[in-house]
């Protein structure tokens, strides 16, 4: 460090050793230091580039590949019933699931072996059970190619644990047959049961076979058909559509990309195959600008959730909210008869004791709230609970004091 200035050894000096530090630092440094050392030098400087890069990172710029897809271009669902053989005497009850029995009788025929049918009623089969084999048959698949497959049991079984699926064929909505499959459940639980006591984690009903599916048919797409295709937005919003069209039409020229309206962005695309498919990868890349969504409030009235988007906002209103308790509480009655009484009964009777608790109520007055932040902190203000939340925000919203649409799930 010779030849430094002493005084450049102190962060913030004076205004003078400020400059002749600086103007040393801007003849034998790069450009980008020089651009550092000028924000050190001008507090106000660091502050303005910390809140343009802040700004920069708040404006998320999506690709297009995130935010619409191409119609036609998707994956289709395959459902199969099947059977599971090999269970440890947790299968099916087929005394209760006649299904099971019907399902191993046909597929024995398929094998050759025939069964009268008076014994079909009566198999009593532990180590098999009925399930439902789904698949989801993804975009442009090729038969050899393979799918995870996922098996729920269809009738009482205990645990599919250590089971094989036998080959089970795969329908679409169609109902030809698309894959076929088979191989050892994987289940992610256990468990275990004695003397009356039982243990059990996560869902031994459910399994998984990974790869447990070929496909046998593939399903054509419309991506090669015409001069042109549509791109689905995964939202309506007429401000995305306009954006997805302007993107393209800035990377490939003018004419490309037009709006058909909030959802639909029609694109024409060269008519080679391979020329198709990297307009189509180069494209799907092209950055874009997220809109700001529409004002939602989403409920589930079922676990108390309540999720908000970044554009609800808040007006001036006034709370009142009392809690209200429930309490029921049983004692038993023990009567007896009188003594020596020959026909009298002891009878075990009980006394049910009701109450209703009602808190006063407060009224709070809450402020305006612009932003998310503002609305959090003046619901956090309220001391409600979620449940509490889920009849205050309708009240808000009925008031017309909650600029947001309100969604219960």
């Amino acid at each position: 460090m010779a030849g430094y200035p002493a005084s450049f050894s102190a962060f913030y000096p004076s205004e003078g050793h400020q400059n002749r530090a600086l103007s040393y630092l801007l003849r034998v440094m790069p450009s980008f230091f020089q651009l550092f050392a000028i924000i050190l030098s001008k507090r106000r400087t660091l502050g303005l580039l910390l809140t343009c890069l802040f700004s920069l990172g708040l404006a998320h710029a999506a690709r297009i590949k995130e935010v619409a897809s191409i119609e036609g271009v998707r994956s289709n669902q395959l459902t199969g019933f099947g059977l599971v053989v090999g269970l440890d005497g947790t299968g099916d009850q087929t005394t209760q699931m006649p299904y099971t029995s019907q399902g191993l009788n046909n597929y024995l025929q398929q094998l050759g072996i025939t069964l009268p049918a008076a014994s079909v009623s009566q198999l009593q089969l532990k180590n098999v059970a009925a399930v439902l084999v789904t698949a989801q048959l993804p975009a442009f698949a090729r038969p050899g190619q393979t799918l995870d497959v996922n098996v729920s049991s269809l009738g009482n079984s205990k645990s599919l644990k250590g089971g094989m699926l036998i080959a089970t064929p795969l329908k679409g909505a169609d109902g030809e047959v698309y894959a076929l499959a088979q191989g050892n459940l994987i289940v992610g639980g256990a468990g275990a049961a004695a003397g009356g006591s039982k243990v059990q984690i996560n869902h031994l009903s459910a399994g998984r076979v990974p790869d447990g599916a070929q496909v046998e048919r593939s399903v054509p797409t419309p991506l090669q058909l015409g001069d042109s295709f549509n791109l689905g937005l995964n939202a309506s919003d007429f401000q995305t559509a306009r954006r997805v069209a302007q993107a393209i039409n800035q990377k490939f020229g003018p004419g490309f990309a037009r709006a058909l309206d909030g959802r639909t962005v029609q694109v024409k695309a060269p008519s080679d195959a391979n020329d198709r498919v990297s307009f189509v990868a180069e494209m799907e890349e092209l950055p874009l600008e997220s809109s700001i969504p529409s004002a939602k409030v989403v409920i589930n009235a079922r676990t108390g959730s309540i999720v908000l988007n970044q554009a609800v906002t808040l007006g001036p209103c006034a709370i009142a909210h009392g809690n209200l308790s429930v309490s029921i509480s049983s004692t038993p009655v023990i009567s007896q008869p009188s003594p020596l009484s020959p026909n009298g009964q002891t009878v075990v009777t009980e006394k049910a004791n009701i109450q209703i608790k009602q808190e006063p109520g407060i009224l709070i007055q809450v402020p305006a709230a612009p932003q998310l932040s503002d609305v959090v902190r003046a619901l956090n203000a309220l001391g409600a609970t979620p449940q509490d939340l889920l009849a205050i925000l309708q009240a808000i919203k009925a008031a017309g004091a909650l600029n947001a649409e309100l969604e219960v799930i």
